[in-house]
């Protein structure tokens, strides 16, 4: 087999490299070649998708099974490639996200729900996006970018993740779980601790979909861990004894926490009280062959590729967490108001 990745210096392009040139297969990786190198014996092409001659150049560098698209963002990028790329891949594998779902995360979503309204012709600037939140520009872009792939390619492979975890993360999710549990103290949750969560491990993703790759699988979906998989408590239980027990969490109301101004999924890392955050529908998947791994063994991994690769820096994990000073202010709140309603009754 020959694989293209659009991306490959990085978490799961990165991942997808090693694990295909582990069973034998040719890996190409096309990146701008300015952060993130792909992992050796790859061949590495550097380029810029948005540009046409950059494009063709890749293009006559050869023809592939499957283009695997890791960094699609605009519709327009996706069109783009998908064009120049029709005569060299028989296959267009797109990186999605459970965001592109226009019910999510309100309600539960499968395969078959509606996604948001889009067209492969949308730009970040494109005026049907000017009147959204961040959360819906987000999801119509990457619904545009599944619209490039199934129209510009005989054949294509759409996956929708939820959260990715493990080795090599670097939004931040993993990372910050992992500092403020090794900062100790009191650690303000969001209760209750039993709340399924499903995040899933970037190598069982990397496994999904090479192997779909290999079966010829079509069509999309749901790459995300079983409703049952986990809760928040295993991750921040995981979290503490990865980190030597020093933090002791205090389980508050999320509702209190909501008045509070606290900001879901970016103050407190994968918190967010909607019906639907964590029950996608990943039967499908399931069926067709996913594998999830244990939250244990994702967490103590991430914790051993960072102890020995080092932090991966990136914008986006400025986002996430919350200041030790708010969270002292929140907490002594909490308490204050819990030891008020006691004396009350």
């Amino acid at each position: 087999m020959r694989i293209l990745i659009l991306g490959g210096g990085w978490f799961l392009g990165r991942t997808l490299a090693v694990d295909a040139m582990a069973r034998g297969w040719d890996v190409t990786a096309f990146t701008r070649g300015r952060s993130g190198q792909p992992p050796a014996g790859v061949e590495h092409v550097i380029g810029d998708r948005t540009k046409e001659p950059d494009l063709r150049r890749l293009s006559s560098d050869g023809t592939w099974d499957a283009v695997i698209d890791t960094s699609a963002y605009e519709p327009i990028d996706v069109a783009r490639t998908a064009r120049a790329l029709a005569d060299s891949v028989a296959q267009y594998v797109l990186v999605s996200t459970v965001s592109a779902y226009q019910d999510w995360p309100t309600i539960t979503v499968d395969e078959a729900s509606p996604l948001w309204p889009s067209a492969a012709t949308y730009t970040e600037d494109s005026p049907e996006l000017a009147d959204m939140t961040i959360g819906e520009r987000y999801g119509t872009l990457k619904a545009g970018c599944e619209v490039a792939a199934v129209a510009g390619a005989a054949r294509s492979l759409i996956i929708r993740p939820g959260v990715i975890l493990g080795p090599g993360e670097y939004v931040g999710r993993g990372l910050k779980l992992m500092q403020r549990a090794a900062n100790g103290g009191r650690w303000l949750l969001p209760a209750p601790p039993e709340q399924p969560i499903q995040p899933v491990d970037v190598r069982d993703v990397s496994t999904f979909l090479l192997d779909a790759i290999q079966h010829q699988m079509d069509g999309a979906y749901n790459v995300v861990a079983p409703e049952d998989h986990s809760t928040y408590g295993e991750l921040i239980d995981m979290s503490l004894e990865l980190t030597g027990c020093r933090a002791r969490p205090t389980w508050v109301d999320p509702q209190w926490l909501i008045e509070q101004g606290v900001r879901q999924w970016t103050e407190i890392p994968l918190w967010r009280v909607s019906e639907g955050t964590w029950k996608v529908d990943g039967r499908r998947a399931a069926t067709a062959g996913l594998v999830c791994r244990p939250l244990a063994e994702t967490l103590r991994d991430f914790k051993l590729a960072l102890d020995r690769d080092g932090l991966i820096e990136h914008p986006r994990q400025a986002q996430l967490g919350m200041t030790r000073e708010r969270e002292a202010d929140l907490l002594a709140l909490w308490g204050s108001e819990q030891t008020s309603r006691t004396r009350q009754r």
